[in-house]
């Protein structure tokens, strides 16, 4: 039981003494200056007696991409550039794509991906009901086979000895279909039923289908990688009026780093790419209530409110040197709601150009406000989110980056990266004057990163105390793949310095050679690189594959490189003429 208490309290009740609250209305304050300092913040005292805007009336002209270049593009290029869909996959699959799928029966590329394709045929045939069970037979006629090689890694011996044999082979099954799927199923030596064949052929389109829409490859293996050069490039065409001078060319040149955008492109005013037929251009008229730009530590607008404390420009240590944080401050401070955003939606893949803005205020007053670096208006100063002009070796410096054009490219929101499948390193060496590419790991058939071993060998430059041997060379680590330098004319006709792809040979006379393995280096039948593009720091280029969801739900994968900072100068022990104790 618990005492009985007595709890008592006082209770507030505010009262409305003057219905009218006038006195409330007024504001008043007992310290003026704040209010001084708070319209000084608000940009009060700046006069600007304008109304606030309440309606934006916009006409645009949109144009769709209607044309590709894969590759580099040369300057005065006047040719008709194959068509382009932007809303069929990806832009960082068509740009970034390389040969992933095997080819052949004896190309030991993707190895798994062969065996799960056979038994998907088994699956998808399976599933029309034919008059028979033809597994047994088309496993026996297209099995997965004993390679003529040995493979270099035991995860693939094990691999291919446990399937061998046992289930059909989607490398065979793809190139019997390419050649003809009638003659395939009428082959004797399959048996398939005369009422069955017509359910075969069904099955065997269908599944081709399935495994070239498996993964995204090139059709031609240099397609948009310039491999002199260790980047991608991609020209983007797109016609915006029937005026035979508006044709925009959007060049990127220099995609290396797994991300595209539109700043990735450039303006080339320099080639022709016959999108002249074209007329994927539409002529828009959009109104909408503008929007004030807000962001973190802006001004707050209504009366009486403060702003958030999480982010206080006031607050910020900057020195009367610091004249970008100054600038910011003011900007963010007296300017930051003098901005307003007008929606506009637009199809990804298009290029857009605003004709008109008027703008109504709270007043009725109508305004049109140009676009900046309109030729009528003088040079801007103001160049952020404007798409520059390519510039080509050689030339002038570029005119001022064009205002008026908003390009909204195809990309994929968002990408899945896989685990690295090659890992090549360049090197600059100095002392041997070339420059060395390391494999330090290549993509085995079983779609795992292989490591390649290649300690370096004793280069120590003392001299032996005992007998003396000549040797001719030293040995250099397999993996170690020479850049040789090469004099080759360039397109001005001058002379320039590449750096050549080359091999290794064993100095024992065993006439034995260690040439490159990987995709990267053996990918091209004869690697020429720039010599400005391994610089002294090096680089790395690694592949791995990339997965992608599309606007359509469908998934797109693909193989990618992508091009990082290296680890500075190196050397492979390279050396000639050197004595090396005789053998007891």
């Amino acid at each position: 039981m618990s005492d009985p208490s007595i709890t008592s309290w006082v209770r507030l009740e505010p009262q409305a003494r003057d219905p009218q609250m006038t006195n409330s209305l007024k504001a008043r304050l007992l310290d003026p200056l704040w209010l001084l300092s708070r319209q000084w913040q608000m940009g009060e005292f700046q006069a600007e007696d304008s109304g606030t805007p309440v309606l934006a009336t916009m006409d645009a002209t949109t144009a769709t991409l209607t044309r590709q270049w894969p590759g580099p593009l040369p300057a005065d290029t006047q040719a008709t550039a194959a068509a382009f869909d932007p809303l069929a996959q990806p832009l960082e699959a068509l740009i970034e794509r390389r040969p992933m799928r095997a080819e052949a029966a004896d190309d030991l590329r993707l190895l798994p991906f062969s065996a799960d394709a056979g038994q998907h045929f088994l699956r998808m045939l399976a599933a029309q009901a034919t008059s028979r069970d033809y597994r047994d037979i088309v496993t026996a006629h297209f099995a997965l086979q004993l390679p003529t090689g040995v493979a270099s890694d035991e995860p693939t011996r094990r691999f291919i000895a446990l399937m061998a044999g046992r289930v059909p082979d989607g490398r065979r099954l793809a190139a019997a279909f390419r050649a003809g799927i009638e003659q395939v199923v009428a082959d004797a030596a399959l048996g398939i039923e005369p009422g069955d064949r017509a359910k075969v052929i069904t099955a065997a389109t269908g599944w081709l289908v399935w495994y070239d829409g498996f993964c995204s490859q090139p059709a031609n293996p240099a397609d948009t990688w310039v491999a002199d050069r260790l980047e991608y490039a991609l020209t983007l065409t797109a016609r915006i009026s029937a005026d035979p001078m508006d044709e925009i060319n959007l060049t990127a040149s220099g995609i290396d780093d797994g991300r595209v955008d539109w700043c990735s492109f450039d303006l080339n005013a320099e080639v022709n790419l016959g999108s002249l037929p074209d007329r994927r251009f539409v002529a828009k008229t959009h109104t909408a209530v503008p929007a004030p730009v807000t962001f973190r530590g802006a001004p707050a607008p209504r009366y009486w409110e403060m702003e958030e404390a999480g982010l206080a420009y006031g607050l910020m240590p900057v020195g009367p040197t610091d004249l970008a944080q100054l600038m910011a401050i003011e900007y963010a401070s007296s300017f930051g709601n003098d901005w307003f955003v007008v929606p506009l939606t637009l199809p990804i893949g298009s290029v857009t150009r605003i004709d008109s803005l008027v703008i109504t205020d709270s007043f009725g007053v109508r305004t049109m406000i140009r676009p900046i670096g309109d030729s009528g208006l003088a040079a801007p100063g103001w160049s952020m989110w404007s798409l520059d002009h390519i510039r080509y070796p050689g030339e002038e410096p570029a005119p001022l980056p064009h205002g008026n054009l908003f390009f909204l490219p195809s990309t994929a929101g968002r990408l899945l990266d896989g685990p690295m499948l090659e890992d090549v390193f360049f090197a600059r060496d100095e002392m041997a004057n070339m420059a060395w590419a390391m494999e330090r790991s290549i993509e085995s058939p079983m779609e795992q990163a292989m490591h390649r071993p290649g300690d370096l060998s004793d280069t120590s430059s003392d001299l032996p105390t005992g007998g003396l041997r000549y040797r001719l060379a030293s040995t250099v680590p397999e993996n170690w793949i020479p850049l040789l330098p090469v004099q080759r004319i360039g397109a001005d006709g001058k002379m320039i310095q590449r750096l050549r792809r080359g091999a290794i040979l064993e100095p024992d006379g065993s006439q034995i050679s260690h040439p490159a393995q990987g995709d990267i280096l053996a990918g091209v039948a004869d690697l020429l690189l720039f010599d400005e593009e391994i610089p002294r720091e090096g680089l790395r280029l690694t592949r791995n594959r990339r997965m992608a969801r599309w606007i359509d739900g469908g998934t797109w994968l693909w193989t990618a490189y992508r091009r990082q900072i290296g680890k500075g100068e190196g050397s492979g022990g390279l050396r000639f003429d050197q004595l090396d104790p005789a053998p007891s």
